[in-house]
């Protein structure tokens, strides 16, 4: 089963405390974030791993290398110019080997049940399987929505601070609608989604309680930090 970690941003908010690589190979306990994060695809029998990489992305190669000391078989896709979540994805699915793949972002780490997904997608005839997550303020946020396990509104704004889900960043996607995107910078959360939602493919999913973290600021950086000194995940 394939997956592509998406790992190419520049990581600029992260800057003042990681400067000297890519955000998703910030060092906790000597290791990479983004180890953590592939070891528990490994975990999930999904040992197909493309890297989809730009800023400094021969440092994620050197690192991984071919992928057998971690579990896996590693694959990279280079960016010359960033291309957005959605062409970095499209960028990518050169390197697919089977029909359907896993993307997700390398600087966050989720833990779910992607078989379940899988599962999902396959017994609702999904077009693209998504996860959201509960937040206490979707005001923050865009709200996404699921009905019956169907989507049904997408990076919505509200003003209102009240409990509800968000995107989760995890998606299971057909190579056929990874083909449907665009050459050149597009975004698969603000233009791709809403669009095939508008347009009626079938979109769904499942929220999921399990442990999630964004190291994408320095307060949640050292939580991840602390929360691995702690023995809080654990393979």
């Amino acid at each position: 089963m394939d997956a592509i970690l998406l790992a190419g941003g520049l990581g600029t908010r992260l800057r003042s405390v990681v400067s000297d690589r890519p955000k998703p190979m910030a060092l906790i306990q000597d290791k990479p974030f983004m180890e953590y994060v592939v070891r528990e695809l490994a975990v999930q029998k999904i040992t197909r791993i493309i890297f989809a990489v730009g800023y400094k992305g021969t440092m994620v190669e050197e690192y991984f290398g071919d992928g057998r000391k971690f579990g896996v078989e590693a694959f990279y896709a280079y960016e010359e110019t960033l291309l957005g979540t959605a062409g970095a994805i499209k960028n990518a699915a050169r390197c697919m080997r089977g029909e359907e793949a896993f993307v997700l972002n390398a600087d966050t780490f989720y833990r779910m049940d992607y078989m379940g997904l899988k599962r999902q997608k396959q017994e609702q005839a999904l077009d693209m399987g998504l996860v959201l997550r509960k937040v206490e303020d979707v005001s923050r946020y865009g709200q996404a929505v699921l009905s019956c396990g169907m989507l049904t509104a997408f990076n919505e704004k509200t003003e209102e601070k009240r409990r509800g889900t968000i995107n989760g960043g995890v998606y299971l996607m057909s190579k056929e609608l990874i083909d449907q995107i665009p050459e050149g910078k597009v975004s698969l959360e603000n233009d791709m989604i809403p669009k095939w939602l508008s347009e009626g493919k079938r979109l769904g999913g499942f929220v999921n309680d399990g442990y999630f973290i964004d190291i994408g600021i320095p307060e949640d950086y050292y939580r991840f930090m602390d929360d691995v000194e702690k023995g809080v995940l654990t393979w």
